[in-house]
């Protein structure tokens, strides 16, 4: 911005004398040379303010004095652009959330705008749900507006104003600040709009508080689910708490495609086999495993039975209230058996939501949405493997309040099973 000129002195850039007026009119051909040398001044003037500017955002960045994200932070009086950040590979809403809040972080290091992400819609789950379709944008944007400028789309005036299409790239994964001050942010100022691809695990843990808070204020509070998501789920919760005044929630994780991309087996001879490698061909860079050693290094899911077996070893009786949360179970009813006759009190979203649920069945993502709120509300939650979906759960519910998680040792709960046959009952659950 200009400096505004001072009213105690004489100013004469706006106006012209008398004097002035009564000079001759300057020729077509001065106008011409004057205007083109303007303009050429004009255009390396640009690049030099560039250059200015993307040197201030760095020694700013760089300061021991500057706390980024604190209120009393001075923001920058303009944006440099506009950032979006999609992936190209199957993704699951709780990956995407990851992605999501290092996105947010990575705009306010830039000082940049940040497009509402774009979810993967040619995974392996089929469903073609948007980002304001499973979460609430507008609460997104608005709760996140004194760290970070968020909109729907890149701005209709900004496209039209690029002669090129949105620069991508692809940082390194677990970046540190500085690449994106470095590499990132000269690219941004030349564009004004940029594509960040692959964007998963892009962004290092090493950041500093101020930072680390902007991450928690993402995931666990600007990150909300929309308001049928949320209202269903509070209702299934409010269910199981009419019938019992505790419950138990499991994330059972045993549907083919967990089973696939484990590697493992489970008994069930050349059928198995070759149905959990068909499934397994949809991965191309997957590498070939042994079931046998995935299975001592504690890779394997637990199965429903084994599942259950635990949680009566360490003392939840027959009479305890159970939620699964899952897809479609690998083996079906035969396979969920064992858990059922375990915990009679068993129950699933199928079963409690009824006729509710019909317009979430073709999106699973808006399903798996509705476990993780039945999940969170529970007194104790189960998970069977480290998924994504498991982390984000452990984690909030460890910042909300620190409510109780189960996380099994899969590796050394795996030599226990073997041994289940030669010991007692007491014995076996005095080892958990």
């Amino acid at each position: 911005m200009g400096r505004k000129p001072d009213p105690s002195k004489p100013h004469y850039g706006g106006g012209a004398s008398p004097r002035a007026a009564r000079r001759t009119q300057p020729s077509p051909v001065f106008l011409g040379t004057a205007l083109f040398v303007l303009g050429f001044v004009s255009l390396f003037t640009g690049h030099i303010v560039t250059d200015a500017d993307w040197s201030r955002i760095r020694s700013r960045w760089r300061s021991k004095q500057h706390v980024i994200c604190l209120s009393s932070w001075s923001m920058l009086p303009y944006n440099v652009g506009n950032v979006q950040v999609r992936n190209n590979e199957p993704i699951n809403i709780w990956k995407s959330s990851f992605q999501i809040t290092d996105a947010v972080v990575v705009a306010r290091i830039l000082n940049a705008t940040l497009v509402v992400p774009e979810l993967d819609h040619h995974s392996f789950w089929k469903d073609d749900s948007d980002f304001s379709d499973i979460f609430d944008v507008d609460w997104f944007i608005s709760y996140l507006s004194k760290d970070v400028t968020i909109v729907k789309r890149i701005p209709y005036e900004v496209m039209m104003s690029m002669d090129k299409l949105p620069w991508t790239m692809r940082a390194p994964r677990k970046s540190m600040p500085d690449f994106y001050i470095d590499e990132v942010l000269p690219i941004l100022m030349r564009r004004r709009a940029l594509q960040l691809t692959k964007f998963d695990y892009r962004l290092t843990n090493e950041l500093d508080e101020e930072l680390q808070k902007l991450r928690c204020r993402v995931n666990f509070h600007a990150l909300r689910f929309t308001n049928s998501i949320q209202t269903l789920g509070e209702k299934l919760v409010r269910k199981l708490r009419s019938m019992s005044s505790r419950y138990v929630a499991v994330h059972l994780r045993f549907e083919p495609d967990m089973l696939a991309f484990s590697g493992c087996y489970y008994g069930g001879g050349d059928k198995e086999r070759r149905e959990l490698g068909e499934i397994r061909k949809r991965w191309d860079t997957l590498p070939e495993l042994s079931a046998e050693d995935e299975r001592s290094r504690g890779k394997c899911p637990l199965t429903p039975q084994e599942i259950g077996l635990m949680l009566r070893a360490l003392g939840f009786s027959n009479d305890t209230y159970l939620y699964v949360a899952s897809g479609e179970i690998y083996g079906g009813e035969e396979t969920l058996q064992p858990l059922r006759d375990l915990f009679p009190n068993y129950y699933t979203k199928e079963m409690l939501a009824g006729n509710d649920l019909k317009p979430f069945l073709p999106f699973s993502s808006r399903l798996a949405a509705i476990d993780f709120i039945v999940c969170d509300g529970s007194d104790v939650f189960v998970t069977n493997n480290n998924g994504n979906m498991a982390k984000v759960l452990a984690g909030r519910r460890r910042y909300m309040g620190h409510k109780r998680t189960i996380r099994p040792n899969a590796k050394k709960l795996n030599l226990l099973f073997k041994r289940r046959k030669q010991m007692g009952w007491d014995i076996f659950s005095q080892k958990y």
